[in-house]
């Protein structure tokens, strides 16, 4: 369960994480937490903060109690 709400606005980060729940299962998360330590690495603060955005979405959608107000 999340420690705090999180919200995530932006598009893109959805779609990424339904393109590395579909490619990588159950490893989803841990390849997000990947790709922003690569990116990080190679001072592209860019990608790393849409890794970290696409990992938050990964744990809202699997978490299974909602949170907020559903629309």
């Amino acid at each position: 369960m999340l420690e705090s709400m999180h919200f995530v606005i932006d598009r893109e980060a959805y779609d990424g994480a339904e393109q590395l729940i579909a490619s990588c299962g159950e490893a989803a998360l841990a390849e997000a937490a990947a790709r922003a330590e690569r990116s990080r690495d190679l001072g592209n603060h860019i990608h790393y903060t849409r890794w970290c955005r696409v990992g938050r979405v990964i744990l809202l959608l699997g978490d299974p109690e909602s949170a907020g107000t559903l629309h």
